[in-house]
């Protein structure tokens, strides 16, 4: 049984991961957009949920390094790196903060994914600013303001609306196929 989830989790990721590195493409590679819409956070957030905290962990670190060394965005530099922190955060989070949130009920994934949300949003932050060094100029509260919140805002508006509503329609799905 350990195996047939193993696999299950596995192939599961792997399209997820895919998604991650085609859906920014919807965007048209305008980093601006892409900024505002955050198109791979969304398949790295489910893995978490579906496939559990250390597949969200593994394929949020992967993705944004692997579609910068393919495509060139996000820049490797300090974009990739601090993105790859923040969406291993996101993944690893949301699908620890899920599960334990489990009792809440239809209320888990909202939960877990605000939760998750913030504190990926402060690890992208001190990645940031490690990054770029404590003494940069150009990170400042305002940045990191702007580049986690303002600008995000549709971004986070449309994973809030998504997420909770998709969860319980992709479990009832993949319990009627594992039937």
């Amino acid at each position: 049984m350990k195996t047939k989830k193993y696999i299950r989790n596995t192939v599961i990721s792997a399209m997820l991961f895919s998604l991650a590195l085609v859906l920014p493409f919807f965007t048209g590679q305008i980093p601006k957009i892409g900024n505002m819409l955050l198109p791979m956070h969304l398949p790295i957030m489910f893995c978490g949920i579906f496939c559990g905290p250390w597949y969200g962990l593994a394929i949020g670190a992967a993705a944004p390094l692997v579609r910068s060394l393919f495509f060139g965005l996000p820049v490797f530099y300090p974009s990739a790196i601090a993105m790859a922190l923040e969406c291993a955060t996101y993944g690893f989070f949301i699908g620890l903060l899920y599960r334990a949130f489990a009792k809440v009920g239809d209320f888990s994934a909202l939960l877990a994914l605000i939760c998750s949300m913030l504190i990926g949003r402060a690890v992208w932050g001190c990645a940031m600013l490690t990054l770029l060094g404590l003494s940069s100029r150009t990170f400042t509260a305002a940045a990191f303001l702007s580049g986690a919140f303002v600008t995000a805002l549709p971004g986070i508006i449309i994973q809030i609306v998504l997420i909770p509503v998709l969860t319980p329609v992709f479990k009832r799905l993949s319990e009627k196929k594992g039937k």
